[in-house]
């Protein structure tokens, strides 16, 4: 058996989540395996640290006194804000030697601002991405994926994004079987493939003010296979064509159109991940009409064609044209 060694880079006022999620995930998945990982937390002086819940963790060492491991975990929080010198130093020096790299929601930054981000595609939390991206211009972010792999580097999105990395890791490491029995445990869905987007549609925009935009709204939601023009929209708004595209936008921060847009693909995302609906099915009861018009959508918003994004997400489906 191959021993694989994890540490964890700790500091005030980390998010305890960003670091107690993917130990979880990565002690069920020795325990289940028979193989375990080696696992430790590193502060820089071995000093116990304060969570930004108020929560203290008490490391094994100091950051100087470990080897470099398997997987180096860089977890997010307040406390990248405004890191000490030596915590950078320390990354810029030695996480290069570490096989993987791992961030958890804003640890991005951390890794970005230790230079080994540039060059690479990564994501953070999303309320990060425009500072990281303005910040760090040699980093290509995309804020959209709950996590990114480039190389040997993994970034991830907001908290809870942390166990779908560590799950992808586990199930690299030590098989599907060995991811899914963690996820089970845990509770959590073990398939989040890491271009899920970090938000749904619904949350992706502002909530109208107006009682009618939001009503509105909700219809979308729930008819994503319905009339959804605007002339349709605006009727059901009891405002013109004009005033309801203007007013929507005004209050939500977005088109109608790019909202069905949205609420569409979704959907159908959601069609091809939970059910063995054909792409024909998923494509009218998503508002597409035709496989074609899905596909299009589908490589534009993705880059991928519904039929790979369905095999990417459930493997053990049969193989699908579209």
């Amino acid at each position: 058996m191959t021993r694989r060694s994890v540490l964890v880079v700790v500091f005030d006022d980390v998010q305890s989540l960003d670091v107690t999620g993917p130990l979880e995930v990565f002690t069920g998945a020795g325990r289940h395996s028979g193989d375990p990982y080696e696992i430790r937390t590193a502060s820089l002086d071995g000093a116990p640290v304060r969570t930004s819940s108020g929560l203290t963790v008490v490391p094994d060492r100091a950051l100087g006194e470990v080897e470099v491991p398997h997987t180096l975990l860089v977890p997010g929080g307040n406390g990248t804000r405004h890191p000490a010198p030596r915590l950078i130093d320390w990354l810029r020096e030695r996480a290069r030697d570490a096989e993987r790299i791992v961030s958890v929601c804003s640890g991005a930054l951390l890794l970005a601002e230790a230079g080994l981000l540039d060059g690479r595609r990564a994501t953070t939390h999303w309320s990060v991405c425009d500072h990281m991206a303005r910040t760090y211009p040699a980093v290509d972010v995309d804020p959209d994926p709950i996590f990114v792999r480039d190389g040997r580097i993994a970034t991830s999105a907001g908290v809870t994004a942390g166990i779908d990395l560590a799950l992808a890791l586990v199930e690299e490491d030590h098989g599907r079987d060995t991811a899914l029995a963690v996820a089970r445990h845990l509770v959590v869905f073990l398939r989040r493939p890491g271009d899920q987007a970090q938000f749904s549609a619904q949350l992706a925009v502002q909530t109208a003010r107006r009682e009618p935009l939001r009503k509105v709204q909700q219809w979308i939601t729930e008819h994503p296979d319905g009339d959804l023009s605007v002339e349709s929209l605006a009727e059901r708004a009891n405002l013109s064509p004009r005033h309801f595209a203007r007013t929507f936008h005004s209050e939500t921060g977005t088109t109608p159109g790019r909202y069905v847009e949205r609420v569409r693909l979704e959907h159908a995302r959601r069609l091809l991940e939970d059910t063995a609906d054909g792409v024909g099915q998923v494509s009218r009861a998503s508002g597409y009409g035709t496989p074609e018009a899905m596909r299009r959508a589908f490589v534009k918003a993705l880059g991928t064609a519904p039929a790979e994004y369905r095999r990417r997400f459930r493997p053990s489906t049969s193989s699908e044209s579209a």
